[in-house]
């Protein structure tokens, strides 16, 4: 009789535990008495990237002007490392989070860890599938894709012949831009291919030079970011083509293309300040302060003339 007393007692206890899904008093991190004393982690895709490294650099001067402090670390485009990272940063005792996804659905599992014991997340560039995130500080990707394809209808035409390099398959920036992309170019242009160049550079050389052989009619070239669209041209120069290229992001390598003639435009973000205004996200959240869902950074599309 006592052990079934016993028994019935241990089970109560352990259902009574289940369900309460507060995590514990001891997991949950500590409010700051000054702005000084906050530590914010930062999870980048990619420092293989100039446009990553500015959305860095942002980070590091607005962390550095508030007198806060930053721990980073680099994904190098691995979904799983990144999982592992942002778990690591966890473990450090990190006050926020600041995660820019390699891939959208993958990240999920680590945004949910942090939600379980009360840490903040920011997303910058691209979203989660999954968790709460507190704010998504980003350009807006369907509306540049959508300057990108009616770019090309104004310089060259409807129903002109054009390829389209893919990102990095899961990331909100690959969907977003090919959506905004074709929410155009469905109706005016022949996008006659497209394949993912996963946002690298030697892979759009690649890429590019598989799509020319397939397709040799193709007179202009979207690329979701400048580094596949700066591998595209190396391969449309060695073909001896004349390709109007059009890429994303407004990176030195890109702007200076355009300067010299060998790039047509790039849809330029400003990534330095999607770091500050992700920082300043962070920082208003841990205060107590309402953000916004989501914080778009201004849009522009470079071209040799403008």
């Amino acid at each position: 009789m006592k052990k079934l007393l016993a028994l019935c007692l241990s089970l109560t206890l352990l259902l009574l535990s289940a369900c309460s899904m507060e995590p514990p008093g001891w997991a949950k991190p500590d409010k700051k008495e000054s702005i000084k004393d906050i530590k914010i982690g930062l999870s980048v895709s990619t420092l293989n990237n100039p446009f990553f490294v500015s959305l860095r650099d942002g980070v590091v001067k607005e962390v550095e002007a508030l007198g806060m402090e930053v721990i980073i670390v680099d994904a190098q485009n691995d979904s799983a490392k990144q999982v592992n990272d942002v778990e690591d940063l966890i473990q450090q005792g990190v006050d926020a989070l600041l995660i820019n996804p390699t891939d959208s659905a993958a990240i999920s599992t680590a945004v949910q860890s942090a939600n379980n014991i009360g840490i903040p997340v920011v997303t910058l560039d691209r979203s989660a599938d999954k968790g709460k995130v507190e704010a998504l500080v980003a350009s807006d990707n369907i509306k540049g894709g959508e300057m990108a394809a009616n770019y090309i209808v104004e310089k060259l035409g409807e129903n002109t012949q054009v390829a389209e390099l893919e990102g990095v398959p899961g990331a909100s920036a690959t969907r977003e831009r090919g959506q905004g992309f074709h929410n155009v170019a469905d109706q005016k242009l022949n996008v006659t291919a497209k394949q993912a160049a996963d946002f690298d550079r030697t892979k759009g050389l690649t890429v590019m030079e598989n799509l020319l052989q397939a397709n040799p009619d193709i007179k202009a070239v979207f690329a979701h970011n400048d580094e596949m669209a700066l591998g595209a041209i190396e391969a449309i120069n060695s073909s001896g083509k004349d390709i109007m290229v059009i890429g994303f992001d407004g990176n030195d390598d890109a702007l200076n293309a355009i300067k010299s003639g060998n790039m047509e435009a790039t849809v330029a973000q400003q990534p330095e300040l999607i770091g500050k205004l992700a920082v300043d996200a962070a920082r208003d959240v841990l205060q107590g302060k309402e953000v916004e869902k989501n914080i778009a950074a201004p849009l522009k599309l470079v071209t040799k003339e403008k």
